[in-house]
């Protein structure tokens, strides 16, 4: 069985940044977290994979910083929340994907908090799985706008 979610990708990339720009001292790079659902690390070519071919990934990879040293949960739910709010998944209250044990604790500060506190304006986009109910959602947890589905196999639904 492969780990739920094994590969996170932070992409820092901004206009500023590129090389035939000069770096402005108060300019922020863009930041994109990647976490894609249900696939395993040796899943991708660059990665090890010999059979499966994965271009565009591993082109993403190589300008990327690939976090190695992350470790999942054999269900979505509590890897997202580890990556969102940077506690082992007891700390944050979600232990499995159903029954209430999918919530975030609220006092979890979340990553998306933070980097508000510091100026970014953030979003998300796909799959939450963290909390549906209004306290747990997105828009309640750090993120200005919102677009996705609520947990695996729910309907999309706009939040903001």
């Amino acid at each position: 069985m492969k780990s739920t979610i094994a590969l996170t990708l932070l992409l820092t990339a901004s206009a500023g940044f590129a090389e035939d720009k000069p770096v402005h001292l108060d300019s922020k790079p863009n930041i994109i977290i990647i976490m894609p659902d249900d696939i395993g690390y040796g899943d991708i070519a660059s990665l090890g994979n010999p059979v499966v071919q994965t271009p565009n990934l591993d082109s993403l990879k190589r300008e990327s910083l690939l976090f190695t040293q992350y470790h999942v949960s054999a269900r979505c739910s509590p890897s997202r929340a580890v990556l969102m709010g940077g506690r082992h998944e007891f700390m944050s209250g979600v232990t499995h994907t159903q029954h209430g044990r999918e919530r975030m604790s609220l006092d979890t500060v979340t990553l998306p908090q933070g980097l508000q506190s510091v100026g970014y304006t953030t979003g998300h986009f796909g799959k939450w799985h963290i909390g549906r109910e209004k306290p747990y959602r997105p828009e309640n947890r750090g993120f200005d706008e919102s677009y996705g589905i609520e947990g695996g196999g729910t309907p999309k639904l706009s939040l903001r």
